[in-house]
């Protein structure tokens, strides 16, 4: 009996064993289980949270990058001087098919067409009903309106002392043959509601002035009420009311006045009176032409900000060259660029860079016209240079020979001492 009890209670204490082996078998296998769940389960979600908030950050500071983009806008204007069609340039010009000024500006539309705004200044009048004639009563071919909307200028002035040369239907067929071809013009109107003209330009609200000092006495053809619907003229407290205007509908304000003494290297008091007047008033950026020479800039100071003037650009193209006028100074214009910036809403200049031209003049081989006054006159190849590519080691500086290089090259020099660009 007691040997009975003995293999009992033996075979109890193994099955107890078996059992304590079992459960610690079991409870080793579920930490080991946990331990593999905390590196393969638990331990991902933190490295998970911090790859999300990696990937916020990167996107916050991107909008952050956007948004502040957003807020700072950036654009670049250039503006030129006066485009006369002398009888010679246009004459020159015909090849039998009819005008082909193309090659004129070939050389500085690269410069225009990289701006975001470009302004050009074309003095005289397109009247298809008219006959063609240079100085003293301009009319050019509608072609030079397409050579200059495919050089690259956006807005056209149109206030200066000959617009009226062929009549008060000049002024509105010369503003036709631009608009028609998608080009804005200033300076005067050709409808009474006509408003200022407002370029937005990267976000960038742009107005765009124009006036002339005079008509050349060709007012005296048209009414009164005529003249107060159509022109632009240099009456202070016009433009005051302009200016006004102008600052509440627009973030800068740009001016193209015409008005100084002609070939005149320094403005007279008149101008320097009216153009800080009219930084006083409103104005950012003043373009001025007329001289057929350039002038001096100017920079002022007003309200902690710089304001720009230059009291003239000079020729842009035109047969006022030392052969035909003996003067150096004609054949040399300035393409003035500007970059503007607004920061939330303050606008203001960023940089003023200058880019003196000079007027090439080239015998066209082969090719002649017929004038009542001289007879048998040569065709000249016409083309208006960057003066910075004829400077040693410059683009086009071995296309040309040393002579007319050197010549470039002074004209180069000397227009940017006589412009004293002062920006800080």
């Amino acid at each position: 009996m007691r040997k009975e009890q003995l293999q009992k209670r033996k075979a109890q204490q193994a099955a107890q064993t078996r059992q304590f082996v079992i459960i610690m078998s079991l409870l080793f296998a579920a930490l080991v289980a946990s331990l593999l769940l905390s590196v393969f389960v638990i331990q991902p979600t933190p490295k998970n949270q911090a790859q999300q908030t990696n990937t916020v950050h990167k996107t916050k500071n991107d909008k952050e990058v956007k948004t502040k983009a957003k807020k700072t806008k950036h654009a670049t204007i250039t503006a030129s001087g006066d485009m006369l069609y002398h009888d010679i340039v246009y004459r020159s010009a015909e090849d039998g098919q009819g005008y082909d000024f193309k090659n004129d500006y070939a050389q500085i539309s690269p410069l225009l067409k990289k701006a975001d705004l470009s302004l050009g200044d074309f003095e005289g009048t397109i009247n298809p009903e008219r006959e063609l004639s240079g100085y003293p009563m301009f009319n050019a071919p509608t072609a030079a309106a397409d050579a200059i909307k495919e050089a690259g200028f956006d807005v056209i002035d149109l206030a200066h002392n000959h617009i009226l040369d062929t009549g008060l239907e000049g002024l509105h067929s010369t503003v036709a043959a631009f608009q028609n071809i998608g080009l804005d013009t200033i300076g005067v109107k050709t409808d009474t509601t006509e408003d200022i003209l407002v370029k937005e330009v990267n976000g960038i609200k742009i107005a765009l002035l124009a006036y002339a000092y005079g008509f050349n006495g060709m007012e005296a053809t048209i009414t009164e009420t005529e003249y107060e619907n159509h022109l632009k003229d240099l009456n202070m407290e016009k433009v005051a009311k302009d200016l006004k205007k102008a600052e509440k509908i627009a973030d800068i304000t740009i001016v193209m006045p015409q008005d100084g003494v002609e070939y005149a290297l320094e403005p007279n008091e008149e101008q320097q009176t009216k153009y800080r007047q009219m930084i006083d008033l409103g104005a950012d950026i003043i373009f001025g032409g007329h001289p057929h020479v350039a002038e001096p800039t100017e920079t002022i100071k007003k309200d902690g900000e710089n304001k720009f003037i230059i009291y003239s650009m000079g020729n842009l193209l035109s047969n006022q060259r030392y052969e035909s006028v003996e003067n150096y100074w004609t054949e040399r214009g300035v393409i003035m660029e500007v970059a503007i910036k607004k920061e939330n809403d303050k606008t203001t200049i960023e940089k003023v860079i200058a880019h003196p031209t000079w007027v090439d003049r080239e015998p066209i081989a082969g090719r002649s016209y017929q004038d009542a006054i001289y007879g048998t006159v040569q065709s000249q190849d016409y083309q208006v240079f960057l003066a910075e590519n004829y400077l040693p080691g410059g683009k086009y500086a071995k296309s040309v020979p040393e002579t007319k290089r050197k010549r470039i090259e002074t004209a180069y020099h000397e227009m940017n001492d006589l412009l004293k660009i002062d920006w800080k």
